[in-house]
């Protein structure tokens, strides 16, 4: 079966336990109550023929990109939300991506999975899992 094209540009229309998920990766009270009022968009581009990926956050705060090829270790810089690096790795689970970060925080990670035009987001580090649910442009 072939694995789902993520290319498309997607608008957050729900989060759930975001700022638990936040306060687990110890990012101060303020900056949590910020971040959790932005409505970030996800512009995604996927090359299904090498594995490519660029994933980039955009908020009317900061923006966050990443530049990956699926199953890949790099080192990641997670500066749009704590300012620290780690090593991650995303690659396939079925049609999911799951990612894996090594670094201070076990068990940190997240799920991308599309469900028609809704690409879900799970958040997890800590123990913590968190939600965010995005509407892909028309």
């Amino acid at each position: 079966m072939a694995k789902p094209n993520y290319s498309g540009v997607y608008h957050m229309v729900s989060q759930d336990k975001f700022d638990e998920y936040l306060a687990a990766l110890d990012v101060n009270y303020a900056l949590r109550k910020v971040v959790c009022l932005l409505k970030p968009s996800k512009h995604i581009e996927h090359d299904v023929n090498t594995g490519k990926m660029k994933i980039k956050t955009v908020t009317t705060f900061k923006n966050f990109d990443m530049d990956f090829t699926l199953g890949q270790e790099f080192t990641e810089d997670l500066g749009a939300v704590d300012g620290r690096k780690c090593q991650t790795t995303v690659d396939w689970e079925g049609d999911k991506l799951i990612c894996v970060q090594r670094g201070e925080k076990q068990g940190r990670g997240w799920t991308h999975w599309l469900e028609g035009n809704i690409l879900h987001l799970e958040l997890r580090a800590q123990g913590v899992t968190a939600k965010q649910v995005f509407k892909k442009a028309e």
